[in-house]
């Protein structure tokens, strides 16, 4: 039976015959000649059409249908039709047999490149999309279109420094503020260039990352991780202790690190007191602490400790399972068994969600992957035991 796409292209068929009436009906002629009949070859289309024979329906409309001036907007739809449909190498042939024409004007063949550069980019052929996004980037009016696209084939291939210059010329272009995107790709350069333990250029990368305004939050935490691979534990700590005062959500990020230089340097005290001086100014981040050491089974200092067991005894969905009442506080395996067993669960949920499309993760992405969109990330505030618990059972 045909489907709702077929009618689509049967219509525009139809559309096609209509129009070639209107223009014998009122073009150039004599105004007393009948109009001429309905062309027995569109007829022939639809017949393709509706019988599912789309091959056909495309050969004989290509041959039927000669390029010109009056036609090419036709064959601009037609194959945006077949890309949106999803077949793309219909549309490819129909946007080559579109640029193949020797007499097309420039702001024409523009617009053929530009539809075959997305022909390539739906069908996953990026280093051919590529080309003919670059061409077009470099003076046409679809400049900014072009440069969009190719920051996104940067991204998805993970060449940030194209990225960053492409960014940044359609910054100039457009007027649009791209400091946060571009302060990303940076980021993405330093961290590159650590695992190749290139230090100095890292660090000359988070420079640049830091350098606009609005900062990320990625930019210190970068920092940190460079200062913690090169022994400098001192400015680690410090930059940590920024990152949890001043950004309460990467604590989930710098919380981990902190308890393990500290454990390194038999700091623990002087963390657990620092903890408790920034509860003191921040008591809603009590829940913050406890999520994040049951999910990373972080224990042994009095403070966290007190967070958790707080943390704990606010579910009450688990005192469905487990008799809390009964786990003393001196009972201490019993309590490391129990928050062993947490942990566990709550690390088979997503721990991450975006703000702007909801997708979820385990780990933090400073892109998301569904919506495309950069830092827009945050970590859960708590555990879904009833979730979780449910799961583990069944």
């Amino acid at each position: 039976m045909p489907t709702e796409a077929t009618f689509l292209l049967a219509g525009l068929f139809l559309l096609l015959a209509a129009a070639g009436w209107a223009m014998g009906r009122f073009g150039e002629r004599d105004e007393v000649e009948p109009p001429p009949p309905l062309n027995i070859d569109y007829l022939k289309g639809l017949n393709f059409l509706l019988n599912e024979q789309t091959d056909q329906a495309l050969e004989h409309f290509l041959k039927m249908v000669r390029v010109d001036d009056k036609t090419i907007e036709t064959h601009f739809a037609l194959g945006n039709l077949f890309r949106r449909r999803g077949e793309v190498d219909r549309a490819i042939r129909i946007h080559q047999n579109i640029i193949a024409r020797p007499d097309l004007a420039a702001e024409q063949r523009d617009q053929a490149l530009l539809a075959l550069a997305n022909d390539y980019l739906k069908a996953g052929l990026l280093d051919r999309a590529e080309k003919l996004f670059v061409r077009l980037s470099e003076g046409s009016r679809y400049q900014v279109d072009a440069l969009d696209k190719l920051i996104r084939i940067y991204e998805q291939e993970k060449e940030w420094q194209k990225a960053v210059d492409a960014a940044q010329q359609l910054a100039v272009l457009s007027g649009r503020s791209l400091v946060l995107q571009i302060a990303h790709y940076y980021c993405e350069l330093a961290e590159a260039a650590a695992r190749h333990k290139d230090f100095d250029l890292a660090r000359e990368y988070v420079k640049k990352a830091q350098s606009g305004r609005p900062r990320t939050l990625r930019g210190s935490l970068v920092q940190a991780h460079i200062a913690q691979q090169t022994g400098d534990s001192g400015t680690a700590l410090r930059l940590y202790q920024q990152i949890v005062e001043e950004h309460t959500y990467l604590i989930s990020e710098a919380l981990p690190a902190t308890v393990a230089i500290c454990t390194d340097e038999d700091q623990l005290d002087v963390l657990d007191q620092a903890i408790r001086t920034m509860l003191e100014k921040n008591p809603e981040m009590r829940s913050l602490v406890a999520h994040t050491a049951v999910v990373n089974d972080i224990g042994d200092i009095p403070i966290i400790d007190e967070c958790v067991e707080m943390y704990l005894a606010s579910e009450p969905t688990l005192a469905e399972f487990i008799d809390l009442q009964t786990v003393s506080a001196d009972d201490e395996e019993a309590t490391a068994r129990v928050r062993r067993a947490l942990s566990k669960l709550a690390r088979s949920t997503p721990r991450y969600q975006c703000r702007e499309c909801g997708f979820s993760s385990q780990r933090l992405l400073w892109q998301c992957p569904s919506c495309r969109s950069w830092e827009t990330q945050r970590p859960a505030s708590r555990v879904q035991f009833d979730t979780v618990l449910q799961h583990s059972i069944t």
